[in-house]
């Protein structure tokens, strides 16, 4: 990345460029042997830290890059992008006197920001999954399927960055930022919210990133979009104990013994996973012959402050093959996607943010509930032995539930459903 800066600084030291216009660029870009400027992975991350660092200091600074990188780079608001294929370019852009000669600033084509997700019409049935899916998208909860093979788990999923709420300019800058950290940026993706699914062989370094030079993983290439986990009771537990921290906090901090790295993880989790080994616990035909010993067993491979952390836990059933061959298609997710942005912009006049990241006070403020609510949710803690976590959970869900209903207080009726999210594994 520093070839072009320090080729530069040679031709300037030999006196056979101009060494005062130097300090109006900044310079990034890898060289081949024959003067040529190859891409580089980070350049919009580079160029947003940079523009982000000098703002108020005085005009936009002017970025010189690889061409293969101006496009991306370009995307960051005010900053000037000069792109150059080789050496010799930038060369004669400091030498010559005819401006025709110099850099010419890049204009960036119109990026498009029309998604095509899969569509919830797709689904059948399915209508408590349907309804959680669309809470979990408005307020950015995280959720756990869990439900036997076949019965729409992963469709849900694939359908869910559909309904999420648009990304605003700052949180498309930031997730793409990540992205070209890792060379996987697609500038026709842009304002697209991210989907990442990593197989359930993934290392805890794939997961939350790593290595000699730190790079992020899967955690932070899902910043402002959604982590799907399928069978995530085949992670091994040590892999899935290291989200614990990041799920709090939003970011993930890499230590190594020469450097230390911080990626954001702001991530919304979708889980999903079989009942037990077979699959088949709990399905009316009595087909699973797995003990319960081997049940409980297979269920405890996700650890309790895991768990804990999990917003909405949700049994999905399987539709027999005569519901199948009846039901109706499914509603579209442009009407979900109209009532989940409705909800989110509530929160984002409300508080600033979507109900997931509400703090303990913010919570007391924002989550006002009447007599009502108050005694079934006291008494749905006591009964199934909830955390102060789990009981705060529960009433950020019960805000998502009221601002999808218009209302400005929670109710009963809204702590209800809440509730019915968080009742684990059974759906007992």
């Amino acid at each position: 990345m520093l070839d072009l800066a320090i080729a530069l600084g040679i031709l300037a030291a030999s006196e056979q460029i101009p060494a005062d216009r130097l300090d109006a660029h900044e310079y990034a870009g890898e060289l081949s042997l024959s003067g040529q400027l190859l891409p580089i992975r980070g350049a919009l991350a580079m160029t947003c830290a940079m523009q982000r660092d000098s703002e108020g200091e005085g005009p936009a600074r002017s970025f010189i890059l690889p061409a293969a990188n101006a496009d991306e780079a370009a995307l960051v608001p005010q900053a000037q992008i000069l792109p150059a294929s080789s050496l010799l370019e930038v060369c004669t852009h400091f030498s010559s006197r005819d401006p025709a000669g110099r850099l010419q600033r890049h204009v960036p084509q119109p990026a498009s920001s029309v998604a095509h997700y899969p569509d919830f019409s797709d689904i059948k049935g399915q209508l408590q999954a349907r309804r959680a899916m669309e809470v979990a998208a408005a307020g950015q909860h995280s959720v756990l399927l869990v439900g036997p093979p076949g019965a729409g788990k992963s469709m849900l999923a694939t359908r869910f960055p559909g309904i999420l709420p648009p990304m605003t300019q700052e949180e498309a800058l930031e997730s793409a930022a990540v992205q070209s950290l890792s060379g996987g940026f697609d500038i026709a993706r842009w304002r697209q919210r991210p989907y990442r699914a990593p197989h359930h062989t993934a290392s805890a370094v794939a997961l939350v990133g790593g290595g000699s030079t730190p790079r992020p993983g899967e955690i932070s290439l899902a910043h402002h979009g959604v982590l799907f986990l399928d069978e995530i009771a085949e992670y091994p537990r040590s892999v899935l104990d290291v989200l614990r921290q990041p799920m709090e906090s939003g970011h993930i901090v890499i230590s190594r013994a020469a450097r230390q790295a911080q990626f954001p993880a702001r991530f919304q989790l979708i889980a999903a996973m079989n009942p037990c080994p077979c699959g088949l616990h709990g399905d009316p035909s009595g087909r699973c012959r797995c003990t319960p010993e081997l049940v409980k067993r297979y269920q405890a491979r996700l650890s309790g402050p895991l768990l804990d952390r999990i917003d909405m836990q949700l049994h999905v059933s399987a539709l027999s093959p005569a519901d199948l061959a009846t039901q109706q298609a499914g509603e579209a997710s442009a009407p979900i996607a109209q009532r989940v942005a409705s909800a989110f912009e509530r929160q984002g006049l409300r508080q600033g943010k979507p109900n997931s990241l509400l703090t303990g006070s913010e919570i007391d403020r924002h989550c006002q509930h009447d007599a009502a609510a108050a005694q079934l949710l006291q008494a749905a803690m006591l009964r199934l032995n909830w955390s102060a976590r789990s009981y705060h959970r529960v009433l950020k869900l019960a805000r998502t539930i009221a601002d999808l209903a218009g209302s400005d207080r929670i109710t009963q009726a809204h702590v209800a459903e809440a509730i019915q999210y968080r009742r684990g594994f059974g759906g007992d």
